[in-house]
This record gives structure tokens, C-alpha cells and sequence, in this order.
């Protein structure tokens, strides 16, 4: 799943999953107004800015285009090219309010105490690429992106992990709420979230809203009644 990123691959109109490592281990998102601006969602790593760059290329864009930059969460793979991306395309930096602090500062959201590899996890350092945050979201918004981009919050993952539903187009981007890694539907890894438990509660919302298509930042999309394949996923699993 590594290796050289795969093109932009079309979710609905204006609406990309952009590969930044490998075909989809890790996905950024692209929004595409009719007037030409662009909203991209997460960062991906810190090398991520140059892979995005070539990436709007390919649909025709431009880093001048972008006009927004919207982030699920405060971990190291989805904010790390946060500040380049500040810097090279101008746009401001949005995050859920619970983990602005945490980008603002540059340190990675707390661990589950519960988890048993939670203290080897905090070995690894506690750093996080520190980015500014120009504005702040909460659950509900209606961000204005691709004519309504609704803020899901759905924390335990990071205090502030957020999904988006993009009404319009039937598009859920999942953020870490879940994974689909070889198109198999999994919980974001215990150990490196805030409160596993918490974040496979509120995963339940995803069950809940009305969508076609799943959009994941870890694995490829499910498309036409996703809905009922995430709600079987949630079925299958609310005991484990």
C-alpha cells in the first residue's frame, strides 16, 4: 500500500480522493467550487504538500487554488503538511475546537491509559508538527465547502476528531472513525487514540446520516449504499 501515490481518484463532481502515500494508505480530500477554489481536507504527512501540488495539477488546479484547509484531527499523518500547505497556498487552517490547542502547541493528543501498548506509544515522544489554526468548527457546522460540508464530531480518536458529510453529493469522509485498509473495515488502531471506547461509541453516528458513498483516509472509498455496509460493520462489532 506503499510507494508512489496513485492519481486523484472522482468521488462525485468537484469532489477527489487524493492518495498522498501509496494507492490508499493515506487520503486527502479535494473539494472544487464551480468558480476554480479548492478546499482540501487533512494534510497527510509532512512531505504531503509536494504530492497535493502535483495531485490538483492533475484536475487542473493550482496550490494558489486552494482557499481552505479543513482537518479531521491533531495526529501526526493527517496535520503534518498542515503548515506547509499554510504557507505555500495562503489558506487558513481549520480543526475542531478540542484539538486546535494541541496543533497550535505541536503535541500529539493524550493516549488511552486503559490500552496496554499505550505506554510504549508514549515512548515514541509526544511532539506533533505544530501548525497555526486560523478558525475553529464544531459539531453541526455547516461549513461553507462545495455548497455545505456538515461537522460531524466524533470524538475518542483525538478529543476533537471530527467526520464530514458532504449532503449535496451523498459523500461521508470517515476521517479515523474507521478504516479500510484492503477494503476491509476496521477500528482505528486502540493505541493511539484518546479513548478507544469513546471513539467506537460515537463511530455509531456514522450509521445514523444518509450517504452513497464512504470516503476513508485509510483505504478506498465504498461507493453506492455505503451506508448499509458501514452499518453492518457497526452490527458486527459493537461488542468487540
Amino acid at each position: 500500500m506503499t510507494g508512489v501515490p496513485a492519481s486523484p481518484v472522482r468521488l462525485a463532481e468537484g469532489l477527489y480522493r487524493i492518495p498522498t502515500l501509496g494507492k490508499n494508505a493515506i487520503n486527502s480530500f479535494a473539494f472544487v467550487e464551480d468558480g476554480g477554489t479548492v478546499t482540501l481536507v487533512d494534510a497527510g504527512l509532512k512531505g504531503a504538500p509536494k504530492r497535493l501540488a502535483t495531485a490538483l495539477s492533475e484536475i487542473g488546479r493550482r496550490p494558489t487554488d486552494v482557499t481552505k484547509i479543513l482537518l479531521t484531527h491533531a495526529h501526526f499523518d493527517h496535520v503534518g503538511g498542515a503548515a506547509g500547505l499554510r504557507t505555500r497556498t495562503g489558506a487558513p487552517v481549520h480543526i475542531h475546537d478540542d484539538d486546535a490547542g494541541f496543533l497550535r502547541a505541536g503535541r500529539r493528543p493524550p493516549l488511552d491509559p486503559t490500552r496496554p501498548l499505550a505506554k510504549v506509544a508514549a515512548l515514541m515522544g509526544s511532539k506533533l508538527p505544530s501548525c497555526p489554526v486560523d478558525e475553529t468548527f464544531v459539531e453541526g457546522d455547516l461549513i461553507a465547502v462545495g455548497g455545505g460540508l456538515r461537522v460531524l464530531h466524533t470524538p475518542g480518536h483525538t478529543p476533537g476528531h471530527c467526520s464530514f458529510l458532504h449532503e449535496r453529493s451523498g459523500v461521508l469522509i470517515t476521517g479515523d472513525s474507521i478504516f479500510n485498509f484492503r477494503n476491509k473495515m476496521a477500528w482505528s488502531f486502540a493505541t493511539f487514540c484518546s479513548n478507544f471506547q469513546l471513539s467506537k461509541d460515537t463511530a455509531e453516528r456514522l450509521g445514523e446520516v444518509d450517504y452513497e458513498t464512504a470516503a476513508f483516509t485509510h483505504g478506498p472509498e465504498i461507493r453506492g449504499d455505503a451506508r448499509a455496509a458501514v452499518r453492518a460493520f457497526l452490527r458486527a462489532r459493537q461488542d468487540r
